[in-house]
């Protein structure tokens, strides 16, 4: 597999952007080795600058549930170019995204529109404190809420790749204000809330972990954080910027039934472009300016691109409920096979082949596993054209454009690579 011209483009990368890359993971830290450049994307491909072509299970992360380049999404971008890109002022399409995304999401009564996960997470926070008046925040370890000050604790994506426990640059006092616990832990959490129930504004959590890996939360424990924040009058902050209309159409909130006070999305509502948004119970949202003291702005929030784009896709999702069977189906066929000495955790089109023998249900779990082994794995089904997540501590996705055939050589390739 020819690799010059991404090796040149990753020298150049380096002399001027950090590391070389816009964001830790694509560096190839955790596996070794350099980057690929991609040049385009189609269906459930990628292909680099090299002429390479990879079944991609990365999907941008999580937002491509339709695969690259879908029509829809397509059809409504092209029709934006026509009116502009950004006007700094309100568009009807804002209002029509926010009343889907309330009719989809129940729990999102009021919906503010961002422009990423991290943005959406930092500015529930702040809602959460405002409306309880109340400073900390229980979060738990290996969960990733974007780069918001406060949440780098014990944090899991880029960090836990990195080997990264606390970031620099964060002052002790932000830190002071989080309170980190193990995922799944429902004994820590009540603990937590009999020490310092009356000054928890908010607990944050990923209904599904998705940045320590893929890591389904245990029976009864979105239950107990629901429970325990009602009555201790703090708020249950979802963070669905990877499983909103990820893992149900609905998001995580609807597969388990769990009604949170305030929920993050992202990644999927700008149907690949950059948007986020961060909505919850209207007493709660209305104390968000104008109408309220809590603060929140940004220039580009609602732009007509990306509204467009997650309009097309959030539209299609609802017109077409088959593609959750399709995702379900297509996520099995990988999944069925179990390689020896791996764990496999899945939920919905999210999984993560963990190099570990052991039940891996929180961050202490996730972290026995073999990184060598599965840095391995990594450039192995690379050379056969498959491109997971650089990193063991990544999830995967599939889309609805990964064929039969897609994961057949997936399999084969990964069969391969345990039985040499």
């Amino acid at each position: 597999m020819k690799t010059a011209q991404s090796e040149e483009w990753f020298e150049r990368a380096q002399r001027h952007i950090p590391g070389g890359v816009n964001s830790p993971v694509r560096a190839f830290r955790g596996v070794g080795g350099s980057p690929r450049f991609i040049a385009r994307g189609e269906g459930s491909k990628l292909f680099d600058v090299d002429g390479n072509s990879y079944i991609d299970y990365v999907c941008s992360w999580g937002p491509l549930i339709l695969g690259h380049r879908p029509q829809p999404v397509i059809e409504a971008l092209r029709s934006v170019l026509e009116i502009g890109t950004s006007f700094g002022a309100p568009t009807g399409q804002e209002v029509e995204l926010a009343e889907l995304i309330a009719h989809v999401v129940p729990s999102m009564q009021m919906v503010r529109l961002v422009n990423s996960g991290t943005e959406a997470t930092m500015s529930a926070l702040r809602v959460a404190r405002g409306f309880t008046g109340r400073d900390l925040t229980v979060k738990f370890e290996g969960c990733y809420h974007g780069h918001v000050d406060s949440l780098l604790v014990k944090a899991g994506s880029g960090m836990a790749t990195l080997g990264i426990a606390d970031t620099a640059g964060v002052p002790a006092s932000f830190a002071a204000t989080t309170i980190a616990l193990p995922y799944n832990s429902i004994a820590a959490v009540e603990q937590t809330f009999a020490t310092h129930g009356d000054k928890i504004a908010a607990v944050i959590v990923e209904p599904v972990a998705g940045n320590m890996g893929c890591v389904p939360p245990a029976p009864g424990f979105l239950e107990a954080l629901r429970e325990l924040t009602a009555r201790h009058g703090a708020l249950l902050i979802f963070d669905e910027v990877m499983t909103g209309f990820r893992v149900a159409l609905g998001g995580a909130q609807k597969r388990f039934e769990i009604l949170p006070d305030l929920t993050t999305l992202g990644k999927i509502i700008g149907g690949g472009l950059p948007m986020a948004a961060y909505g919850g119970r209207a007493d709660i949202m209305k104390k968000v300016a104008p109408v309220g003291p809590i603060y929140q702005a940004g220039t580009l929030s609602g732009n007509p691109l990306a509204v467009a784009a997650g309009l097309a896709m959030l539209r299609y999702l609802v017109a077409h409920p088959e593609v959750y069977e399709i995702l379900e189906a297509r996520s099995g066929q990988l999944c069925a096979w179990v390689p020896p000495g791996v764990t496999v955790n899945r939920v919905g089109s999210m999984f993560t082949f963990f190099f570990t023998p052991d039940p891996v249900t929180d961050w202490a779990s996730a972290e026995r596993s073999d990184k060598a082994r599965f840095a391995k794995l990594f450039h192995f089904l690379l050379e056969r054209g498959v491109y997971l997540a650089p990193s063991q501590f990544e999830a995967g996705f599939i889309s609805t454009a990964h064929s039969e055939d897609d994961i057949r050589h997936t399999v084969d390739a990964m069969k391969e690579f345990f039985e040499a």
